[in-house]
């Protein structure tokens, strides 16, 4: 067993309500007309969606565990925890959760899951917490981080620090931050991007705490017009139960209605926006 590894999440919290208020402040102080601000409405779905996918989270566990649990006993391969391996763990982290978001940007049925994040017209810290409910669908993307010999609880602790880095990222607050580090870590510059709804915007910047890999894979977009934040189809609802379910019950309808099974296979598995011949 890998020594006791911090909670990173619990650790940040306190961080998390002060940089909150400190944002919500400077919007108040200096008001910014073409910025999309805060709405009292939507920063509290965003938080009550953070909240019921700690709980939900939770539930996922237990057979996420179990799975990760056997393939860990089943690799002759072990990667310890120490001081050096551990920044090797949280870049090779950083790769999977690159393809885990590009996938869920890609395939409908887990944009499902992931449509959640992106369902707010606003962009501040408080985005960062609107999480899905429904992340069972993520755990297949790191099961060869696991396979490689990492513990599930090293991949426990870079997965939650992958997402502690990313709550700053959600901002419009700060501008672009000089040249070095825009071409290595993913920034605020390069996350608005990610939530625009704009066409040349689109499914760009999946990276985490590195934007490399996009610079990689080609799906790398730097920010030059204003982004306009949301879906290409908004939903007009702050019902958190809603908001975790609504593309589950279109892609339902959009089945229901398929006329054969290759158009009920394309409107699950294929892109969001697909359509048939």
């Amino acid at each position: 067993m890998p020594p006791n590894l911090p909670d990173v999440v619990l650790w940040s919290i306190p961080a998390f309500v002060l940089l909150t208020l400190v944002e919500v402040v400077s919007y108040r102080l200096h008001p910014d007309e073409d910025a999309a601000g805060y709405s009292g409405k939507d920063a509290a779905t965003s938080l009550s969606m953070g909240l019921g996918s700690l709980g939900f989270d939770l539930l996922w566990k237990i057979p996420v565990v179990a799975v990760y649990t056997a393939a860990y006993e089943l690799t002759p391969l072990r990667v310890p925890v120490l001081w050096w391996t551990i920044p090797l763990m949280l870049l090779a982290q950083d790769f999977f959760y690159y393809w885990s978001h590009r996938g869920h940007h890609v395939v409908r049925i887990l944009w499902a899951c992931h449509v959640v994040h992106h369902s707010s017209r606003k962009f501040n810290l408080s985005t960062a917490l609107r999480q899905p409910w429904t992340s069972l669908t993520v755990w297949p993307f790191y099961l060869p981080f696991i396979l490689l010999g990492a513990h599930p609880a090293a991949l426990a602790f870079c997965s939650s620090a992958n997402l502690v880095y990313q709550f700053w990222v959600h901002t419009e607050r700060i501008d672009k931050l000089p040249r070095p580090f825009e071409y290595v870590l993913n920034t605020p510059s390069h996350h608005r991007v990610h939530h625009a709804s704009q066409g040349g915007y689109l499914d760009r910047n999946f990276g985490g705490i590195l934007i490399v890999w996009d610079r990689l894979f080609g799906s790398f977009a730097a920010e030059t017009e204003r982004p306009v934040y949301g879906l290409t189809k908004n939903i007009e609802t702050y019902n958190p139960l809603r908001v975790a379910t609504h593309e589950y019950a279109a892609i339902a309808r959009d089945v229901r209605a398929a006329r054969d099974w290759r158009e009920r296979a394309g409107r699950v598995f294929r892109g969001p926006g697909w359509q048939p011949e």
